[in-house]
């Protein structure tokens, strides 16, 4: 069976499923925990999840029989196989390009001078080859050496006990309180940087030429990808925010602040583009942050499923551990090499505080690609892009 034919049977049993329920795909996405259109690339065959868990939870809310949810894992191990014999088919041989990424390197000590060390002192040997005991006045010496030194040692000892001892007596000494532990925010939270315009369009700065640059990945590999290639988010970055409870008690969402803490040119390279523009029918509500304005905000937007509004989420917003929530937010530049992050404020039950949403402990990074040379991957090599 070809490759298309086992991602499309497995798109096709998604697709089935789905029709039992009278959900859209936005609705049936926010109880996964997922965009909407990454849901939608999954039942269209255009994209194949890497990991299973998703699949089995979207079987379960589809009601899907054991031997439906069997069948599904079947096919699902059937289309990833296929997915990746095709990019493995059609990846190029880097083997002799420079690896430029930080490695921890062991020194090489192979040529390293030996270090000198003074050894022992050879006993002298006797008439026979043995050798003999050492004279008494040496070993009287260490052992009066070993004598002197265990009684300072000793000496030292009881002094330290004696200020200790009188420092407890005093009665200004006080043991110092233990620090209180800062209860932790009764929500969790997960960020996806590299998420793609409708799972296909998104373009990327690489300080390389067109003939050192990888075909480009399908965007569930675009992490690994855009790290191997130094590369940053040309025009816009797509943050994917998932946010969930705890517990079942509900936590209001209060606010989504921007903070951007530096500013500079747009980064020097080349843009390359992941596709030449893709549509859908499928838009996602989402928040837009315009960063070449002096203080920079995430205002709501509305989006589209099948023709049908999506509203725009609208602050305060509640979660649970039942009810997650998805966060698109979309930011823009056209002027600056931005670095930003996100805060999240929140209340339950009397507590108010904020988490700070980021690049895994940095913040986000995106830069203008405006009159910067743009390419883009047609069969196997890269070429400029006219539009």
């Amino acid at each position: 069976m070809s490759t298309y034919d086992d991602v499309a049977e497995f798109a096709a049993l998604l697709t089935r499923l789905k029709g039992r329920t009278d959900r859209s795909y936005g609705s049936l996405a926010r109880r996964l925990d997922m965009n909407a259109s990454t849901l939608h690339r999954y039942c269209s065959g255009d994209s194949v999840p890497l990991d299973f868990a998703p699949v089995e939870r979207f079987a379960a809310l589809c009601g899907a029989s054991p031997e439906e949810r069997v069948e599904l894992h079947r096919r699902w191990i059937l289309a990833v196989t296929a997915r990746q014999r095709t990019r493995t088919s059609t990846e190029p041989d880097t083997s002799s390009e420079p690896d430029t990424s930080a490695q921890s390197r062991t020194p090489d000590t192979r040529d390293a001078p030996a270090v000198a060390t003074a050894p022992d002192e050879p006993a002298p040997l006797g008439p026979l080859g043995s050798p003999t005991h050492r004279p008494w006045y040496r070993s009287r010496r260490i052992t009066i050496a070993t004598a002197v030194a265990c009684t300072l040692l000793a000496t030292l000892g009881t002094l330290g006990s004696l200020s200790a001892l009188s420092a407890d007596r005093s009665p200004s000494a006080k043991a110092s309180p233990a620090p209180a532990e800062a209860s932790p925010a009764p929500i969790t939270w997960t960020a996806n940087s590299q998420t793609w315009a409708l799972g296909c369009g998104h373009d990327y700065v690489i300080a390389k030429s067109p003939k050192q640059v990888p075909p480009p990945p399908a965007e569930q590999d675009a992490g690994p990808w855009a790290a191997t290639q130094r590369a940053v988010h040309g025009g816009d970055t797509n943050v994917e925010i998932s946010v969930q409870g705890r517990t079942s008690t509900a936590v209001v969402l209060e606010a989504l602040r921007v903070r951007v803490v530096g500013r500079a040119g747009p980064a020097e390279g080349t843009a390359y583009s992941m596709d030449q523009g893709c549509g859908g029918a499928i838009t996602p509500r989402s928040f837009s942050v315009d960063l070449d304005r002096n203080r920079p905000v995430a205002r709501s937007v509305a989006g589209s499923d099948m023709g049908t509004p999506i509203p725009a989420v609208r602050f305060p917003y509640r979660v649970s551990a039942q009810d997650p929530e998805v966060l698109l937010v979309t930011a823009r530049t056209e002027t600056c090499d931005c670095h930003w992050y996100l805060e999240l404020e929140w209340s339950s039950q009397g507590r108010a505080g904020t988490v700070r949403i980021d690049d895994a402990g940095r913040p986000f990074r995106t830069s203008g690609i405006k009159g910067l040379p743009r390419y883009w991957y047609s069969t196997r090599e890269w070429i400029p892009r006219t539009d």
